[in-house]
């Protein structure tokens, strides 16, 4: 799945007319190097979420045929957040194989087959690509690479999934995961809420949350004018990741 459904309000006046699937970075769409960045790591089947200038998105993939794979559109009326999005969806999920949750605006170079067969090795419910560098916000993980908080740094507050943890290392979430199917009928939060904020009961209830460390590879969002600008001058120095 990629989620697709923000108004991507930190970046207007520029996504007023352009849903920031759309903007362009290294000359391409977000939307279309996160599809063949998935494409090129097994992926044949994709759904993703719109709200704000829905329409656009559906052209576009329309235009290219959905790049040769299936792919559905959930147009979200009112937009569930990152977790109801994902539930909404659930039935397109049916295979019994665990799945990649993609956010729409992570210009990413992580290898995503890696990271699946990480997933597939270490088992549990979901796999983050984290990585040791500076974030407003940053999970927080115990000595086993398993999930155990949240941290604000802007806020200077922390929450913990079951109760603090010595030595807990932050670290900065990169948008993308890989979660097995089984999380469906866990997740009992209802109407719009944040997938985040699900995996911290969820770990509180001793389920595996795990790191993928993801330090080597570069990876940011293009959430602000000044992150995109490093994404676009990133793709001119270094080409597409893909």
């Amino acid at each position: 799945m990629i989620l697709a459904a923000g108004v991507g309000q930190r970046l207007r006046p520029l996504t007023e007319t352009c849903p920031k699937a759309l903007i362009e970075v290294g000359g391409l769409a977000m939307l279309e190097i996160v599809l063949r960045r998935l494409i090129r790591a097994g992926v044949t089947e994709a759904v993703l979420n719109a709200h704000h200038l829905a329409d656009r998105i559906a052209d576009f993939l329309q235009a290219r045929k959905s790049f040769g794979i299936r792919i559905e559109l959930s147009r979200e009326v009112k937009l569930l957040d990152t977790g109801g999005g994902l539930k909404k969806v659930a039935g397109f999920f049916d295979d019994g194989r665990p799945f990649f949750l993609h956010n729409v605006d992570a210009f990413s170079e992580i290898d995503l087959g890696r990271m699946y067969r990480f997933h597939l090795q270490e088992g549990g419910l979901a796999s983050l690509a984290v990585q040791a560098r500076e974030s407003a916000r940053s999970l927080l993980f115990d000595a086993k690479g398993l999930l155990c908080g949240w941290e604000s740094a802007a806020e200077g507050r922390r929450e913990w999934a079951r109760g603090p943890v010595e030595e807990a290392q932050a670290l900065a979430f990169n948008g993308i995961h890989v979660i097995s199917p089984e999380i469906f009928p866990k997740l009992s939060e209802e109407g719009a809420f944040s997938i985040t904020r699900a995996y911290l009961r969820l770990a509180g209830q001793g389920e595996r949350i795990q790191a993928f460390r993801s330090d080597e590879s570069y990876s940011r969002d293009i959430g602000t004018p000044e992150k995109l600008a490093e994404a676009r001058q990133r793709a001119r120095k270094r080409g597409l990741p893909f």
